[in-house]
């Protein structure tokens, strides 16, 4: 993790962007994986929306560990059992690799010494993955791993640890000096509703616009 001082501010008085990950830096989707082991569309839906569902896994997100989640769920359905395991076991398959053009407005960013922050749901037992296979995760000062925190967006507990981490690196750092950037409206709103600035990540091309309205050197 990056550990400069630099003070920085942006002319609306904005001093750090705040990542998230999936949908932002990530191509991360369970279809990339059961694409693969389910080819019937209806049936790997109905699986996904309803067995290993988003729901499901956000608990894991949120702090539960993947043999708990898995073997709750292999009870529930165990005729299911192999597709269930595959979701762990295989769980890098689902991970496609980065993003590359909201990874090229991570590194626009740092090369002109804008903080860099992480606020990402994702479980602390695969988040290693991850940061041991991509190297611009470095960039950041900080990031706050909700299955680290036992939390997860958009409850607003997690940005209140997020603002008190990252206000170790920036001094007496307040919510309206952050910009979020986040694919799901429900996480981006939850951070305005707190002060911070946020931007719901549709493509990265509006995105640099919002930046640069807020005077972001992108």
């Amino acid at each position: 993790m990056q550990t400069s001082t630099s003070q920085y501010a942006s002319s609306a008085g904005i001093r750090a962007v705040v990542f998230d990950f999936g949908g932002v830096l990530f191509d991360w989707n369970p279809q990339h994986l059961y694409q693969q082991l389910i080819p019937d569309a209806a049936e790997r839906e109905h699986f996904l929306t309803n067995i290993c569902s988003p729901d499901w896994n956000i608990r894991q997100d949120g702090g539960r560990t993947l043999q708990e989640g898995t073997e709750l769920l292999v009870a529930q359905h165990p005729q299911h059992e192999p597709m269930i395991r595959a979701f762990y076991d295989r769980w890098p398959e689902m991970l496609r690799g980065p993003l590359h053009d909201g990874v090229e407005l991570l590194r626009a960013l740092h090369a002109k010494d804008v903080p860099l922050f992480g606020l990402t749901n994702w479980s602390a037992e695969t988040f290693p993955h991850a940061l041991a296979n991509y190297d611009f995760l470095h960039i950041f000062r900080d990031i706050v791993v909700s299955g680290a925190e036992n939390c997860i967006k958009p409850d607003d507990v997690i940005y209140q640890i997020a603002l008190t981490r990252y206000g170790k690196h920036l001094p007496n750092l307040k919510p309206s000096e952050l910009v979020f950037l986040d694919d799901s409206a429900r996480n981006a709103e939850a951070a305005r509703r707190l002060g911070w600035h946020a931007i719901h990540h549709v493509d990265c091309a509006a995105t640099v616009k919002q930046l640069r309205e807020l005077g972001l050197p992108v």
